[in-house]
């Protein structure tokens, strides 16, 4: 295989809607690759010892470890999962490996009013450490498409992952992302959400639980609703275990259209720190974002706290800015990017100045 054949799995097309979703097509800066579109596999390889990445449906029949962990995340916290999905991945990065460029994942919709049902299956052994970046996105001809997508995370003993989604849908696509992280002792689990594009509805509510002692949670949410879409992006933590910490941090932009932003923290276990936060701009009259915040516990010994704020623009910035030259729009662009900052995505230098460049891309065509 030569490193230009993710490439040659897409139509012309399609690569720049890919290439939108954060996939490095030439794989360059990647140390794996998986690519799916609609129901098919097109593409799975690894770069770099350590890494199993494969079908999901492959890899149940290849690892009879795999079915022990298919469905495991629902069945510890009693919960139903869809059962008629037909591809996903399974990643799984061996003990002690420390991958250092990211691994990366693409389920892409082509298809006019498909409805696209995969289940994925992640694990971090024990003491491993990477970085997964996952790019979802759908055609100029996928209308009225669906997406559900199952997600797994096992990250074990003193493993590190840190999870960035880029979702680069359109504005008659329909996503729910149904997620569950297990975090053992001393395991760290980053998880970053980005929806800079429109869509029609987005409804999420991913769960991490710390299962076990020194586990530590973090949900980054980076939103922009342009008029018409409806995102309703939450995030969940569970601290089961004592000595265990938790983040929940979301930026949301409305241009338009409704954001209901939900983070839910319950502590279970005494020593536990947690904290939500919510910051919100409205840049039109016709744009909604609704902060609901939720903490839970029965115990004294806990450290929790929540913030939220949701306002517009200072207009002495628009006005400073045009001063020096910018036009209202550019300069509302600029106040945006700076609210957006890809800073608090806890992500390496270069992957920042990729998630950046997207970023820039997206909103220099919003405004």
């Amino acid at each position: 295989m030569t490193k230009s054949e993710l490439n040659k799995t897409l139509d012309p097309e399609d690569i720049d809607i890919v290439s939108s979703s954060g996939m490095d097509l030439s794989e360059k800066t990647r140390s794996a690759s998986f690519l799916q579109a609609d129901h098919q596999v097109n593409f799975y390889r690894s770069l770099q010892k350590g890494i199993d990445i494969l079908g999901i449906e492959e890899a149940l029949d290849k690892f009879p470890e795999a079915g022990q962990y298919y469905g495991k995340s629902f069945k510890e916290l009693n919960r139903e999962y869809p059962a008629d999905t037909k591809g996903g991945y399974f990643i799984r990065v061996k003990k002690d490996q420390s991958i250092k460029l990211p691994i990366q994942a693409c389920l892409f919709l082509k298809s006019q009013g498909l409805k696209q049902k995969v289940h994925n299956i992640i694990i971090v052994e024990e003491g491993a450490r990477v970085y997964l970046i996952t790019g979802c996105s759908a055609a100029k001809a996928a209308n009225e498409g669906y997406h559900l997508g199952i997600s797994e995370f096992f990250v074990h003993k003193g493993g590190y992952l840190n999870f960035t989604m880029v979702h680069s849908w359109k504005e008659d696509v329909t996503v729910r992302p149904i997620s569950i992280a297990m975090v053992s002792e001393g395991a760290t689990f980053i998880s970053n959400y980005i929806c800079l594009r429109p869509v029609k509805n987005i409804t999420m509510y991913p769960t991490a639980v710390l299962k076990e002692e020194g586990s530590r949670a973090s949900f980054n949410s980076l939103l922009l609703s342009h008029p018409g879409s409806l995102q309703d992006i939450g995030s969940r933590v569970i601290l089961r275990a004592k000595g265990t910490q938790a983040e929940i941090m979301a930026r949301a932009v409305s241009l338009g259209g409704k954001v209901v932003a939900r983070g839910h923290l319950k502590a279970e276990n005494k020593d536990i720190r947690a904290h939500l936060e919510c910051r919100g701009l409205i840049l039109s009259e016709k744009g909604t974002i609704h902060a609901i915040p939720e903490m839970e516990s029965d115990l004294r010994d806990v450290d929790m706290s929540h913030e939220a704020a949701i306002g517009k623009i200072n207009k002495e910035e628009i006005e400073y800015l045009c001063s020096r030259g910018f036009s209202k729009e550019a300069a509302q662009a600029i106040i945006v990017r700076g609210f957006m900052d890809v800073d608090t995505l806890a992500l390496p230098d270069f992957l920042k100045k990729e998630i950046a460049g997207l970023e820039e891309k997206i909103l220099s065509k919003a405004f």
